[in-house]
């Protein structure tokens, strides 16, 4: 199997083992080729402890090979894209690991729209970069440094622009100290909230909590939400270009179904990934397209058909009537719009239809990933015998003549398989669980 850098979001890994500053020069290097050696990229990092490192080191990659690098700071991964696009740079990196721990960091690439990189420049980067095909440029012709303050608020009055929030709505907003931290406050306060702030100091070290936004790591806000008698919470991932809501009641809001009540706000087809549950189906007023796992595919979908909205269970939603970069903080504006509007969230997200869902992942290695998926379907296949629909677009997922349905797929990001798994009937769904973990297990 040919050597790969990037995964389903970006390259990602372990700082000193997987990432380090001499990948990240040579990134830099490989990127500037990609590019012709000539323009300018946007660059931008969130809060991790690593990043200031990284940061030097891809400038100098992209210096020495003649471009120029035009600096944000720390910012929200949804800023580079949108100054990417603004600033009419020719890519834009960020240097983030998103929901990993502090020990992990990461590089992710932005086209001239402000879009990720697509798998296939990804795989034209790394041909780059393993080949070491990237040149060194004259000392007269190397790139030059420039900073830039000024988009922070224009992206700031861009996402008030966009949403229209009764004054006095009351949020409790959940940065995890990520790249939110300083933004996202600030911008819902200007959107006419009333802000209460949780983990809103910016630390690589993510003392607060886990910076993945999940209800293992969120009790404090939904405690919190209870407690200052709030009509929203909302908590971002590392790198705010994820979004999750806690109603008003504390409990935090089921993926899927939050995911089909913002895509009842579009006209259009919606595209979404093949993790994404029966509730979509039943909610949306145009085509439900499904894509593989990763917001790349989901914009490259978008702009394909001309979809209105797209996004993932995980809380990564992406407006192409903004930017084609996800943004958590658009999507926390949207959420408040809808419940300044319609009421409360808890009973918003009760009319849509909602079935048990398990989400599920079993620890591997990487080689392990690889080697328990080469005949996956094969033995899914021959342990159920009510299967009506094979998809192996990413990993594999069955529906079943009930339709319930399961998806086994190797992490992009993380060295674990996930399981996710629904059905109308909780029984059943333990029953496909069950087996699913019985035969990832038998094969590591």
């Amino acid at each position: 199997m040919a050597a790969k850098l990037f995964g389903t979001s970006g390259i990602r890994g372990k700082i000193g083992s997987e990432v380090t500053c001499e990948l990240a020069l040579n990134v830099g290097k490989s990127l500037a080729y990609y590019l012709g050696n000539r323009g300018s990229v946007v660059l931008g990092y969130d809060t991790r402890t690593t990043n200031r490192m990284l940061d030097e080191a891809i400038t100098a990659g992209l210096l020495e090979s003649g471009v120029d690098v035009v600096k944000i700071g720390m910012v929200p991964t949804p800023l580079v894209g949108y100054a990417t696009e603004k600033l009419n740079a020719d890519a834009g990196i960020m240097l983030t690991a998103s929901h990993n721990p502090s020990q992990y960091n990461g590089i992710k690439l932005w086209n001239k729209n402000g879009m990720a990189y697509t798998s296939a420049q990804e795989a034209e980067i790394e041909e780059i970069y393993f080949t070491k095909s990237y040149i060194s440029v004259p000392w007269d012709e190397v790139g030059k440094v420039s900073y830039n303050e000024e988009i922070k608020g224009r992206y700031i009055d861009d996402l008030v622009s966009m949403v229209d929030i009764k004054k006095g709505l009351k949020v409790v907003i959940d940065c995890a100290s990520g790249a939110g931290s300083e933004i996202s406050p600030l911008v819902f306060r200007k959107a006419g909230c009333e802000v209460t702030t949780l983990n809103s100091q910016p630390d690589g070290f993510f003392p607060g909590r886990n910076p993945e936004p999940n209800a293992d790591n969120l009790g404090s806000l939904m405690k919190t939400v209870v407690a200052v008698g709030a009509d929203l919470g909302i908590a971002h991932d590392g790198d705010a270009d994820r979004m999750i809501t806690v109603d008003e009641k504390g409990n935090i809001s089921p993926f899927d179904s939050l995911l089909a009540l913002i895509s009842k706000e579009f006209d259009g087809d919606i595209v979404t990934t093949v993790d994404a549950g029966l509730c979509m189906d039943e909610s949306v007023k145009g085509e439900v397209l499904r894509t593989p796992v990763g917001d790349v595919n989901v914009a490259e979908v978008i702009i394909e058909k001309n979809a209105a909205f797209g996004g993932e269970p995980s809380g990564t939603w992406l407006h192409p009537d903004f930017c084609m970069c996800p943004d958590g903080i658009l999507s926390g504006l949207r959420m408040a719009e809808i419940v300044s509007r319609d009421g409360k969230l808890s009973e918003l997200l009760e009319a849509i239809p909602q079935y048990p869902n398990i989400r599920e992942k079993i620890t591997c290695t990487k080689d392990e990933k690889i080697r328990v998926m080469e005949n996956m379907e094969e033995l899914l296949e021959g342990a159920f015998d009510d299967i009506v629909d094979v998809n192996s677009l990413d990993g594999v997922r069955l529906t079943f003549t009930d339709d319930s349905w399961v998806l086994v797929r190797p992490s992009g990001t993380e060295d674990y398989i996930r399981i996710t798994l629904e059905s109308r009937d909780a029984g059943r769904a333990e029953e496909i669980r069950e087996k699913c973990v019985k035969i990832i297990n038998e094969n590591l």
